[in-house]
């Protein structure tokens, strides 16, 4: 409609003649997820030096109102128009079909629920890996080979993290107030997985309310492989032997040494593992106690006072050795005493968890010794090299993992002696166990449950037996995979 004094002008084409228009071309997306395109270029932008043009795009990148267009993008390219559909009413129509459901309440007695779970390596999903013929999830139809778990009983997804996260250190988070920052070994509760590159999730523990924004497994993972490629993370974590004279390595032969490096061509992310509370239930065998110790935490002597303290309730796994027995020591309680060849046979047999020579004769403990203990219905303590915690953790050992490493004061660097651990010690002592415990941690520390800072043998005694009473009566956090559905 014109108005008193404008000239008359050609009226333009209407809106909508102009979308069928734009119709008629089918336009279709160059790309799913422009987000995920922008937060590479950011992270590629963000570790170099930075000319002008560089830096300007670094700038327009991080803008919320750039990420708002390029989620719209995505959010039409990927035609993610599902509503999020409330749970299903109780007296809902049987003869509704499943394919409509997104959310889905399936009814059982006490019978099992009929299905089994595996976690995705990739992106950390809980999938159902197997539906059982005839069980609650079978004759319901609703449960499928494949589907992703998102919520059970109304129990959100719990992750532990194995990493340590600072949102304000991070350019690529959408708002670096929103973030969650946590600690490796945090249990984080997810409270949504539907952003696959940010994830909500509140901190276990934690009076706050309110989720916060963590990175997605999928995206960690990828900006790590990223730095790596690009160099800026080592593709693996160098460790030297120790450099120990022949005196030092008799009297720690029996303390961990320093753990190996893991294997480099194995891209082993450690971002988010799956847990879930578990708490042993009467007949239930007791968990595998396991503890590792640095140089100079002398967990042997830890593991001898608290089974004299307690015989009934706490045993060892007696090891194997070639060497020939000792006047004073008996079959089956200090060692089982075996020939070379029978040692060696077993080793092929894949009978020990551990195994390794020292002064020409073997040493080793089996998997046979350890049930034995656990048959008993005793708890069995074990210290061994790190490196066998990836073969002890598994739903059947379902180990709970200990960490003891010495603490070692500056008066007892000064004096040159350690009243607390018990022998001398050196400066060159002081720095092998404290590159020794840093080295581990690195390594190992997110397999582990418990940390033990070893002041004197009492306090680290009455410290543990505290720590192993809490294993028993209270639920411990443990991965989801080692219980079934």
């Amino acid at each position: 409609m014109g108005m008193k004094g404008e000239k008359p002008g050609l009226p333009g084409p209407p809106i909508h003649d102009k979308l069928k228009e734009f119709e008629k071309h089918s336009p279709t997306p160059v790309l799913h997820s422009a987000s995920c395109l922008a937060e590479d270029l950011a992270e590629e932008l963000q570790n170099k030096p930075l000319e002008e043009d560089e830096r300007e795009l670094l700038h327009l990148l991080s803008t919320p109102h750039i990420k708002a267009v390029l989620s719209a993008h995505d959010t039409v390219a990927q035609k993610n128009f599902d509503p999020v559909l409330p749970p299903l009413p109780e007296d809902v129509d049987n003869d509704l079909k499943e394919e409509s459901v997104k959310i889905v309440r399936l009814v059982k007695n006490k019978e099992p629920l009929g299905a089994t779970i595996r976690r995705d390596e990739a992106t950390g999903a809980v999938i159902v890996a197997r539906i059982m013929r005839g069980g609650a999830a079978d004759r319901s139809g609703l449960v499928h080979v494949g589907d992703e778990l998102r919520e059970v009983n109304g129990n959100l997804v719990y992750l532990r993290a194995l990493f340590d996260y600072t949102p304000y250190e991070d350019k690529a988070t959408p708002c670096q107030e929103a973030g969650l920052p946590f600690k490796r070994r945090d249990i984080l509760q997810v409270v949504s997985q539907d952003d696959a590159t940010w994830w909500q999730a509140k901190r276990v523990g934690d009076c706050s309310l309110r989720a916060a924004l963590i990175p997605s497994t999928q995206f960690q993972e990828r900006r790590l492989r990223y730095r790596m490629k690009m160099g800026s993370i080592p593709a693996m974590i160098s460790s030297k032997a120790p450099t120990s004279s022949l005196r030092r390595n008799l009297r720690l032969k029996k303390d961990r040494q320093e753990p190996k490096t893991p294997d480099a061509n194995q891209a082993d992310f450690r971002i988010y593992e799956e847990v879930t509370q578990y708490l042993p239930r009467p007949g239930d065998r007791p968990r595998l106690i396991v503890l590792i110790g640095s140089v100079g935490a002398r967990i042997s002597e830890l593991k001898q006072q608290l089974i004299a303290e307690n015989p009934r309730r706490y045993g060892l796994a007696v090891p194997h050795t070639t060497r020939a027995r000792k006047c004073h020591e008996r079959e089956g309680i200090e060692y089982h005493f075996i020939t070379r060849a029978a040692f060696e046979s077993d080793i092929h047999n894949g009978k020990f968890i551990e195994y390794g020579e020292y002064k020409d004769n073997l040493y080793g403990t089996s998997l046979e010794s350890i049930h034995k203990v656990l048959s008993q219905n005793k708890v069995c303590l074990m210290d061994v090299q790190p490196e066998v915690l990836k073969t002890l953790r598994t739903a059947e050992f379902k180990p709970f993992i200990i960490f003891v490493k010495p603490h070692v004061t500056e008066s007892q660097k000064k004096h040159g002696s350690s009243s607390s651990l018990g022998f001398m010690i050196t400066e060159e002592d002081l720095q092998e166990m404290k590159s020794s415990a840093e080295r581990m941690d690195e390594c190992y520390g997110h397999w582990v449950d418990y940390i033990l800072v070893k002041e004197d043998p009492a306090s680290a005694l009455a410290e543990l037996q505290l720590v192993l009473d809490r294993v028993q009566m209270e639920p411990q956090w443990v991965p989801a995979s080692w219980l079934r559905l």
